[in-house]
């Protein structure tokens, strides 16, 4: 059997990449995407320690099942939000992206 730590570090790796990723990047399609491998690692996260704490249980999946459903919707929502500012602006920067600023 692997180690937690292993997923623990693996984890975090692929968080710190998804915060770089947000903190980084000025494409929006981008940035979703690495609010996603933040969520993915959650996931992950979640999956490991109820492993970890009580393998008979599924509730780690279930969890990770919940997060997977809410990063879907997030996407979905961030997309529509992104092609109409597209539309409107011609650009999906999100630094010159000002226009839902009231």
């Amino acid at each position: 059997m692997v180690p937690l730590e292993n997923y623990l570090v693996l984890s975090a790796i692929v968080f710190s990449l998804g915060v770089y990723g947000v903190l980084a990047r000025r494409h929006a399609v981008l940035v979703l995407m690495s609010v996603e491998l933040m969520l993915n690692a959650v996931a992950l996260n979640f999956v490991a320690f109820a492993a970890y704490l009580d393998p008979d249980r599924i509730t780690g999946a279930i969890f990770a099942v919940f997060v997977i459903t809410v990063a879907a919707a997030e996407v979905g929502l961030g997309l529509a939000i992104i092609i109409r500012l597209f539309r409107i602006r011609d650009t999906s920067n999100v630094d010159e992206v000002a226009i839902l600023k009231w």
